[in-house]
């Protein structure tokens, strides 16, 4: 058992239940929610309190929502969508890939000073506190300032014990890129979780992963969108995951939302987004596990899911 900050407070993992490791309440532009809220249309806070309420209804006790700054951030929000839903809520920090060109030339401590504040201090002058780290490349692999994020990233987990996210582009083995990082500034893997690892249905890329210590986040479902490996596909790698004997070091998650200014890659309206997931929080419940069953995972591993691999990751098992 660990205490963890939650936006209510510290809580211990032995009580996050049924968590859901990768998720997001609001996504948009950095403080487009505060200035333009228009944008996320209307009726907010009443959209966030049904969305989180029905998942607590339908068994989800903890989300992770991993919204950095430049993802759009609104601690407020996440404190009140607790308090009013019942669900846990852990807030992040660290970077995600819209780096502002302010921060071209940012040193690695300065950043560092920075996190490590988010999460013994406070975010945003409140006394709310992550308690995960994030850091984030892409299919470009590890860009400049990337490094510089990761490198902060890893150097806050050694002052604060808190764990790390890393955003992952796992087509290309992006990964193997960013671990060598993490393991030169002295960071043990079993602290370290790749998400996105469902992005790709590559067995032996993600095994490597987990033979050096890591937690794999595969986070993606429903999947397809826009692109990318089926519902169907990405639960075949789970499966297989899981037959392997590594259950206990996977997080299942969506990397949904409930408020967001959709992007234009996506290619899809609101109502075509809402017609491929209907669940929202609950689609691995409703969906997922009905797919595993079909494959021939017990009961008794399916009640582990989305239990045993977000605690095991939070108290570095």
């Amino acid at each position: 058992m660990a205490i963890i900050n939650s936006v209510l407070g510290p809580v211990d993992t032995a009580d996050l239940g049924f968590t859901l490791a990768h998720e997001h309440i609001l996504v948009g532009p950095p403080g487009a929610f505060q200035d333009y809220p228009d944008l996320f249309g209307t009726n907010h806070m009443e959209r966030v309190e049904e969305a989180l309420k029905r998942a607590k209804e339908g068994g989800v006790d903890t989300i992770v929502d991993v919204t950095t700054l430049d993802l759009g951030r609104d601690i407020n929000l996440m404190v009140e969508a607790s308090r009013r839903s019942g669900v846990n809520i852990i807030a992040c920090t660290g970077s995600w890939l819209h780096i502002s060109p302010f921060l071209a030339c940012i040193t690695v401590d300065r950043m560092t000073d920075v996190f490590v504040k988010d999460i013994e201090e406070g975010i945003g002058g409140t006394d709310i506190k992550a308690g995960l780290l994030k850091a984030a490349s892409d299919i470009s692999g590890v860009t400049p300032v990337e490094e510089v994020m990761l490198r902060a990233v890893a150097r806050a987990h050694h002052k604060t014990g808190v764990p790390i996210a890393v955003h992952s582009y796992s087509p290309v083995q992006v990964g193997k890129w960013q671990l060598p990082i993490l393991k030169e500034e002295g960071v043990d893997p079993k602290r370290v979780k790749f998400d996105h690892s469902n992005d790709t249905t590559d067995i032996e890329y993600l095994t490597w992963l987990l033979e050096q210590g890591c937690y794999l986040g595969l986070d993606r479902y429903p999947g397809g969108i826009p692109v990318g490996p089926s519902s169907q596909a990405r639960t075949k790698t789970l499966k297989a995951l899981i037959d392997a004997g590594y259950a206990d070091r996977l997080c299942i998650s969506h990397d949904w939302n409930t408020l967001h200014v959709i992007p234009c890659e996506l290619g899809l309206t609101e109502e075509e987004i809402l017609e491929i997931n209907p669940f929202g929080y609950l689609y691995i419940k409703k969906v997922v596990f009905s797919q595993l069953r079909e494959m021939g995972v017990t009961e008794e591993t399916l009640n582990r899911l989305c239990v045993d691999g977000p605690r095991n990751f939070f108290e570095g098992a």
